[in-house]
């Protein structure tokens, strides 16, 4: 045999070879090894309540939802309750008087009781560790090992935390302590560290990590590799907790100051407290965990007030209208506008080109920024801006997206001037409610999507004082959409 055909024989028997071999997954481009969870997050205790937790669990199929056994502390309750209590009804027994062997009474009588991770945290560990959130018939070694507390990699698991009771307890006051006394461990929040994935199915080879925050470096001190066991967590975390928002919304993260508008699917941070307030209520703000935030690509920022005049770097003058740009076709039309040459901004491409667009404002223009226009034969209310006129059908909006607009007065002929469009309508992200009915909605992607419960409601960030009273001719405007059932 020739050395060419063997040479082509070889090459063949690799490819089918390495066909054979399983394909490695993927990774999820917004993992980010160094900040897994926020330190807010893991110990948010007031998460879930009792019935919550339960419901989540008959959501999911689990067989813990009809599981009972007995806690860490020798009473038999349901996994719900476990878990529960784990978070909010725990117990520092250190100094306490307590006879050899007490019941959960005597500890409620003699020691302090203590909170410590969320009931969510806990419900993640569950599944990564042993699946048992969506698993219908686990095996009872699942059950026994639960969170994989005292079960090191490579040795056999200590039988003295044998017991889901025990198993979900004793890592809930582990995850605390990690919290609380990170001196003790090994991984350190600021430090860098190489850990190799001996166990994965995505990435083989050594990572450097440098945990970014406490939370972080106590899933490492439990699990020590990133792949898959944290990477596990992280995608779990996400599918199970992580909320989304329509565009329109703004998003704060619980714990830090910065505020984001949702727009295009990307989150815009605020950089200055005008550009904020000139366009958007404060009182509309989603308070939302770190991860939240996190699934979100991060888009241009919003540094200028509303109706700003910058320059780009050409030379070229702009009107900042909503998330609109509207230049100037001339210097008489920027004259005659009224607008002085003090008030102009400088500005760099990169914040020009996040705006739209607009029509340009010639010397003809009329209300650049817009305005509401009343024919006074009529009574008719219009919102006029770029040549075109809405219809106002129902008073609700000059109380609420134009409240603090004045409405000026003109004949027929003027408003005659401007093409009809489309009535007006609510941003995305407004909660509306008929005056007829109880159900809220949310108005995202121009239709109106029922939120399904009370309890998803609050879960998602939203206030109650925020639900915009409509009138059932304004919720006809909009196309039924799919019901908003994200409780995470």
């Amino acid at each position: 045999m020739c050395k060419t055909y063997r040479n082509i024989i070889f090459i063949l028997a690799l490819i089918a070879a390495y066909s054979l071999m399983p394909a490695m997954a993927r990774a999820d481009d917004n993992f980010n090894p160094n900040y897994i969870i926020s330190d807010f997050e893991i110990l948010d205790y007031n998460s879930m309540d009792l019935s919550y937790i339960q419901e989540f669990l008959e959501s999911k199929g689990s067989y813990l939802a009809n599981y009972s056994t007995v806690n860490a502390h020798g009473t038999m309750k349901t996994a719900a309750e476990i878990i529960y209590d784990a978070a909010v009804n725990n117990y520092d027994c250190d100094g306490a008087d307590l006879s050899r062997n007490p019941a959960e009474s005597e500890k409620k009588i003699k020691c302090k009781k203590i909170a410590t991770v969320s009931p969510k945290f806990i419900l993640t560990l569950l599944q990564k560790e042993q699946s048992l959130i969506e698993n219908a018939n686990p095996k009872q070694s699942q059950l026994d090992w639960a969170t994989g507390y005292g079960c090191p990699d490579g040795s056999a698991c200590n039988t003295r935390w044998k017991g889901f009771g025990k198993q979900v307890n004793s890592a809930a006051l582990q995850f605390l302590d990690y919290m609380k006394n990170p001196r003790f461990y090994t991984y350190k929040a600021g430090k860098t560290y190489t850990f190799t994935n001996p166990y994965s199915t995505i990435k083989k080879e050594a990572i450097k990590v440098t945990p970014a925050n406490q939370a972080t470096a106590g899933l490492y001190n439990y699990t020590p590799h990133v792949y898959n066991g944290n990477y596990n967590f992280y995608k779990i975390w996400k599918r199970y907790f992580t909320r989304t928002y329509p565009d329109g919304s703004l998003l704060q993260a619980k714990g830090e100051i910065g505020v984001w508008l949702i727009e295009d699917g990307k989150k815009r941070p605020f950089l200055t407290k005008g550009a904020l307030t000139s366009r958007f209520d404060i009182n509309k703000i989603i308070a939302v965990n770190k991860s939240d935030l996190d699934s979100y690509i991060k888009g241009a920022p919003i540094k200028f007030p509303q109706y700003s005049l910058v320059r780009s770097p050409r030379g070229t003058i702009f009107l900042l209208v909503g998330n609109k740009r509207r230049g100037f076709a001339s210097g008489d039309a920027f004259k005659k506008i009224g607008f002085s040459p003090e008030e102009v901004i400088s500005a760099s491409w990169e914040d020009i080109n996040a705006y739209k667009e607009g029509v340009p404002i010639t010397a003809s223009s009329t209300y650049p920024t817009g305005a509401l226009l009343q024919d006074n034969t009529t009574g008719g209310v219009y919102w006029v801006i770029e040549g075109t006129k809405s219809p106002i059908l129902d008073a609700i909006f000059l109380k609420t997206k134009f409240k603090n607009k004045k409405i000026i007065p003109v004949a027929p002929k003027e408003l005659g001037n401007y093409k009809t469009t489309d009535p007006v309508l609510f941003d995305d992200g407004e909660l509306v409610k008929s005056s007829n009915s109880a159900a809220v909605y949310l108005i995202a992607n121009g239709k109106k999507h029922p939120i399904t419960s009370g309890k998803v409601f609050e879960n998602l960030g939203y206030k109650w004082e925020n639900i915009i009273p409509v009138s059932p001719k304004v919720l006809y405007l909009y196309p039924n959409g799919n019901p908003v059932i994200n409780a995470g």
